[in-house]
């Protein structure tokens, strides 16, 4: 099917293909979209696909996404630093924040234990966490992890290297659906898991 357009075009589908969740449909139409920008709207676009690539980083103490040298919430002087919420991914921080009950600050993994994909603990940013909770501040971390089998085992593995450093580890609570993922949840069911926390 691909050898119907001109080469410019395929490649452009092809690229929006591999997008997370973009079929070839919907790849076509983001092509066509794209051709019928402006050339000073086309640019832009790019632009900003690049001005993302050059400016966002890990923040040096979280690994959240941010374009200084920490993100908001490290920045911030209003959070319990006592408590570190940990979760696989950047956009599970933004879910926690729009339910305005989490005070504590945040670990970002990016991703969860996965032998079958290929991730073992090395791949995730397991290591700045345990830099991190030799700090004496530090009194508890909560796995918000996702409730799915890479996410349980990613929380027990975590739980296995904290717990004789004395620190309480603690799992949100099963307000959230098994299998779903936080990003999708609302925010009376992230408040209620954020309560109903469990020691684990």
């Amino acid at each position: 099917m691909a050898s119907y357009y001109v080469a410019p075009l395929a490649k452009l589908v092809e690229k929006f293909e591999q997008l997370p969740g973009i079929g070839h449909k919907t790849a076509q139409r983001l092509a066509y979209y794209v051709l019928g920008l402006s050339k000073e709207e086309a640019e832009d676009f790019s632009r900003a696909i690049l001005q993302a690539h050059e400016k966002i980083h890990y923040c040096k103490i979280c690994c959240n996404l941010t374009d200084q040298e920490l993100c908001p919430v490290c920045r911030s002087d209003d959070r319990d630093r006592s408590v570190i919420c940990v979760v696989e991914d950047p956009r599970d921080v933004f879910a926690l924040e729009r339910t305005n009950e989490c005070k504590a600050v945040y670990h970002v993994l990016h991703g969860a234990i996965s032998p079958l994909n290929g991730v073992g603990p090395e791949q995730l940013c397991i290591k700045q966490l345990l830099e991190r909770v030799k700090n004496p501040e530090v009194k508890e971390v909560i796995m918000a992890t996702n409730p799915t089998v890479e996410g349980e085992a990613t929380a027990m593995y975590l739980s296995r290297l904290l717990k004789p450093l004395g620190i309480r580890v603690t799992r949100l609570a099963y307000g959230i659906p098994v299998g779903g993922d936080l990003e999708y949840a609302d925010e009376v069911t992230l408040t209620r898991a954020l309560e109903g926390r469990s020691e684990i």
